[in-house]
């Protein structure tokens, strides 16, 4: 049944939220229905799916799918279930087949998701079996953004143009730099103690914690966190609830001299950006051009991006346990040495060996058992950073404000809780495109 209770968790209105919503397992089953059910989640990128009969393995939620593309081209995302007995079709991560045969009794499937093959059809099954209605389980909807393939399982669910709706602008900046857009070079995985929300929420509203959290980082030559005071109230990067949950942190308010945009990045990357800013300003134009990199961002519930060559899954396997994916995506485009680089600058910062990721790994797991501590549990988590000051913009999409602020987690949490209590689309507000930026 559903809990409309769960509204009560996140108050926006005095900036406090229930701890428990990252630990309960109610709550955590109640999340996998109305948000991992519901919500358009990301499965891929094309380039992992280029020909006929490809495939590739993932998950939507705690289900596991297969995104494939047929003997005629077309993507399907298909439950990762024989029909039968419920056995897995593929047990591999990537590949190229014209069909799936259960490993238990021999049900084979096409890349369509028809059930093609039942041993014994004519003499244990009378030639009785429809076939036609035991095919694969196929999402309700399927979309791409310039090669990021979503799906859903809800067919009732808004266009997945309309649910990205005014995201999409900032999502340029990673996935449309230059003509021929990206490519996925390849993924780190590995599980984490934590509840998915955390990182969710860090990458996409958490400008806070960088100078202390990463400061042994930094000591030690990255230069991400700037010598000023990085909370400063004229800061000159901004937080914005792009729309219905995403959120983005870190887009600059001002342009940028060129080389400082890449200084995180070894001189090679640098260069490589610098010379292909001009193809970059002619596609998207002065005002993205101007702030260059992509900002730190999420894509409700569970897609993040941050850097020039990282997207990242929190997949949920339990309220306190998320399996961790991160893409190296990069331009196609790109001379084969700049993206060997920028693998290896992405392997050295993130990732389950990363020294950035560690630094945030330990908080996320902390930060998950107070969950459940006996005390602790009582006491909510406090959200009120400039609960009542802020200041906004017209510039750009989404609701705008300076970089050191709540109101992304806010946002986020705000807007779990309303598809936690909602019974369908129809009763989920939803923030329309920002026609104004046309580019």
């Amino acid at each position: 049944m559903l809990d409309i209770s769960i509204l009560k968790t996140v108050d926006n209105v005095k900036g406090v939220m229930d701890r428990r919503i990252f630990s309960d397992p109610d709550i955590y089953k109640q999340e996998l229905e109305q948000v991992f059910g519901r919500c358009w989640l990301f499965l891929g990128h094309e380039s992992q799916v280029p020909k006929p009969n490809d495939f590739i393995a993932g998950y939507m939620g705690e289900d596991p799918i297969l995104l494939t593309r047929d003997s005629k081209g077309k993507l399907h995302s298909f439950l990762n279930m024989c029909r039968h007995r419920g056995n897995r079709i593929c047990r591999a991560d990537a590949g190229n087949a014209p069909s799936f045969m259960c490993t238990y009794h021999g049900w084979t499937f096409s890349t369509d998701g028809k059930l093609v093959g039942v041993p014994g059809y004519k003499e244990a099954y009378f030639e009785e079996l429809d076939r036609s209605q035991w095919g694969l389980v196929e999402a309700g909807q399927i979309g791409s953004y310039k090669g990021l393939v979503f799906a859903t399982w809800d067919k009732q669910a808004p266009k997945v143009d309309d649910y990205l709706s005014n995201m999409a602008w900032y999502l340029d900046l990673l996935l449309d730099r230059r003509e021929g857009g990206t490519e996925v070079l390849g993924i780190s995985k590995w599980m984490l103690k934590s509840n998915w929300k955390f990182p969710a929420d860090n990458f996409g509203a958490d400008g806070y914690h960088g100078p202390i959290t990463h400061g042994s980082v930094a000591m030690l030559g990255y230069k991400g966190q700037p010598p000023r005071n990085p909370y400063a109230r004229n800061s000159d990067n901004l937080a914005v609830t792009a729309a219905n949950g995403h959120i983005v942190v870190g887009f600059s308010t001002t342009e940028v001299e060129m080389r400082r945009r890449y200084q995180n990045f070894p001189p090679n990357i640098q260069d490589y950006f610098v010379s292909t800013s001009p193809e970059l300003e002619k596609r998207l134009g002065d005002t993205r051009a101007g702030r260059g990199t992509i900002p730190t961002s999420t894509v409700f519930p569970n897609m993040s991006t941050h850097t020039r060559a990282q997207l990242r899954m929190y997949h949920p396997r339990g309220p306190e346990l998320t399996e961790m994916w991160i893409y190296c995506i990069v331009d196609k485009k790109a001379p084969q040495d700049i993206k060997m680089a920028l693998k290896a600058h992405l392997a050295q910062t993130f990732g389950p060996s990363g020294g950035l990721e560690v630094d945030d790994m330990n908080n996320w797991v902390q930060c998950t058992d107070s969950g459940h501590y006996t005390i602790g549990k009582r006491y909510p988590m406090n959200q009120q950073m400039g609960l009542g000051h802020m200041s906004s913009t017209e510039k750009f999409p989404g609701k705008v404000a300076q970089s050191h602020t709540e109101l992304n987690d806010r946002e986020f949490y705000g807007w779990w809780a309303e598809l936690m209590a909602a019974p369908s689309w129809n009763e989920v507000r939803l923030d329309p495109k920002d026609t104004r930026f046309v580019k």
